[in-house]
């Protein structure tokens, strides 16, 4: 029953793609029988591929805004290290290419490692309230 029902729906998904196709066919032939007189046979080929071309483009756009997946809507992070893991994930090349720009900064002048490394084991005194 399941089976002969998708061979149903397949075959008119079918017919529907090859009368579509006939379709532009005629519309293509019509539009080169209109424009042959003033143009020539040349300039009426012309013609219909820029019209063809047109539709291919416009069908092309359609399609492209149609699949973009929704915008979401971003979320603050919580803390720091939140923070760095969303941008992490957003601009991995980004990323990469500051953490390579880092360890030169850190080869070229060891204070910068040693005042890097001292900062996160050290850590720091919590505020005091009034």
């Amino acid at each position: 029953m399941i089976a002969r029902r998708i061979l149903f729906v397949l075959a008119s998904v079918t017919a529907l793609a090859v009368s579509a196709g006939v379709i532009v066919v005629a519309l293509a032939y019509a539009l080169y029988a209109l424009v042959k007189p003033s143009l020539g046979p040349a300039g009426a080929a012309g013609v219909v591929a820029g019209a063809a071309a047109l539709l291919i483009g416009l069908l092309g756009l359609i399609i492209g805004v149609a699949s973009r997946p929704p915008k979401r809507r971003r979320r603050e992070p919580e803390n720091f290290l939140n923070q760095v893991i969303e941008v992490v994930k957003e601009r991995p090349v980004t990323t990469v290419l500051g953490a390579l720009a880092a360890g030169m900064l850190a080869m070229s002048n060891p204070r910068y490692m040693g005042g890097l490394v001292r900062s996160f084991l050290e850590g720091r005194e919590p505020p005091r309230n009034r």
